[in-house]
């Protein structure tokens, strides 16, 4: 195995910048840094050195030395911690390069890890989902992750689904006759339940993915209305240009914010009118296609003037999507003034004194109450975990088929080792090396 380095801070200027090496010569590369042959640190304890090259000092470093497999990646490990120059840091990488290290891949230092059964890979994927969390509740399920929950979760399932392939193989190999039928009832109601769990753990992603991608949502209406000042009225800046002049938004603005600990990713959309030009046209439609992709329709009405065709129109265009309809301008002499409009919530709001703003955002996230505490059990947030456990679901359900159609053992076994391969891929257990090498590049260099 070659030692590899990286950068583990981000790159840029700051206080205090930290290369990380992994390997068998991470040691011996630092002996040569601070030019001791015969340096011997304690393991986990930090020490103050000088990096030495042509004959002068680099910088002063805290070094810390993590001896194998008392480390992350269970390799010697080395992480120097110098003054977060970015000269100093190219030139300290470039010289560590020399002496026979080689940059590390995206996640390559996890990814050892993994390999060396200091995590699996579940867990490698929260370190990820924690570095990239935006909120407090996806950090939190990110760090119930890293702990080993979902595998604990998995664990039961696998064991019971091993105790009945060992059953029905045993059955395959040594006993001449079918195995009794109340053997056979009783591997299938086990098997019942199995499917019932994975199903159930399947079915936290329709939570668990909002959380981990945020929720998206729209903001449409008639030009004009004020859905760009309520766009920056939620945002806390002035983020969109706001003009009296009808139609200034022509293409779509996106920034996410923190709503109850939920990131959501708001849309500012052109307004919907007859275009008066291709640019116009090109911005509208976007508007549809950002309501397509959209988990929530924020429709704005203008309060100050009579109910519009094409308000209605909106609406129409909406049609099962859920949404939610703020009457905007109640700073003004209020002519439309409803209280529910086609089923959805209304708020009368006003973007220029803030009154029914509060009002707004919990309207905005009442359809994903759910995730309104960051105390909810573990979801699924990942789209490979959901897609596995379906995968696993779907052979569970085929072992079932084949039990009721009176099918051979050897044909049951086959569906039941297929879904203990899919729960094993989530862990890493049953995982390939080109899918390793997908997930870990997703990942940033020096984690």
């Amino acid at each position: 195995m070659d030692t590899i380095v990286a950068l583990s801070t981000p790159p840029g200027r700051s206080a205090i910048g930290v290369v990380r090496l992994s390997g068998p010569g991470s040691l011996q590369i630092l002996r040569a840094l601070i030019q001791q042959d015969q340096f011997a640190p304690e393991p986990n304890r930090v020490v103050l050195k000088s990096l030495l090259v042509n004959e002068g000092v680099l910088d002063q470093c805290l070094v810390t030395y993590f001896r194998a497999p008392q480390s992350f990646t269970g390799e010697d490990m080395i992480e120097i911690s110098c003054h977060g120059s970015p000269v100093v840091l190219r030139q300290l990488i470039d010289l560590i390069q020399s002496h026979e290290a080689r940059l590390a891949e995206p996640g390559e230092f996890t990814l050892r890890s993994c390999r060396n059964g200091k995590m699996n890979l579940s867990q490698a994927e929260a370190i990820r989902d924690l570095i990239n969390a935006q909120t407090q509740a996806a950090a939190v399920q990110a760090t119930r992750q890293l702990s080993g929950e979902l595998a604990q979760a998995l664990q039961s399932t696998k064991h019971e689904l091993i105790r009945i392939i060992v059953i029905m193989e045993s059955a395959i190999e040594f006993v001449e006759d079918d195995l009794p039928k109340i053997q056979l009832n009783e591997i299938k109601e086990t098997i019942d339940r199995l499917i019932v769990d994975v199903s159930n753990l399947a079915e936290t992603y329709q939570a668990g993915h909002l959380l981990h991608d945020g929720i998206r949502v729209a903001i449409i209406g008639r030009p004009n209305v004020g859905k760009s000042s309520l766009f920056n009225k939620l945002l806390r800046f002035e983020r969109a240009i706001v003009t009296d002049v009808a139609g200034t938004t022509r293409d779509s603005l996106t920034e996410t914010i923190s709503l109850q600990g939920i990131p959501v990713s708001l849309t500012d959309t052109a307004g919907f009118r007859e275009a008066g030009d291709r640019i116009e046209a090109f911005g509208i439609e976007r508007t549809r296609r950002a309501m397509a992709d959209a988990d929530l329709l924020l429709l704005v009405i203008d309060g100050s003037c009579p109910l519009q065709d094409e308000d209605e129109e909106i609406l129409k265009s909406a049609g099962a999507q859920p949404f939610v309809v703020a009457i905007n301008k109640t700073d003004l002499p209020q002519v439309t003034r409803v209280n529910n409009l086609n089923g959805a919530k209304v708020v009368h709001v006003s973007a220029l004194t803030d009154e029914g703003i509060p009002e707004l955002t919990a309207a905005i996230m009442e359809p994903f109450a759910s995730l309104d505490s960051a105390n909810v059990g573990l979801l699924i947030t990942d789209s490979r975990h959901h897609d596995l456990l379906t995968r696993a679901k779907g052979s569970l359900a085929g072992a079932c088929r084949s039990m009721a159609q009176g099918a051979g053992e050897e044909i049951v076994v086959a569906d039941l080792h297929n879904a203990l391969k899919f729960l094993g891929a989530i862990t890493g257990e049953t995982t390939s090396e080109q899918i390793l090498g997908e997930i870990f590049s997703t990942f940033c260099i020096g984690k």
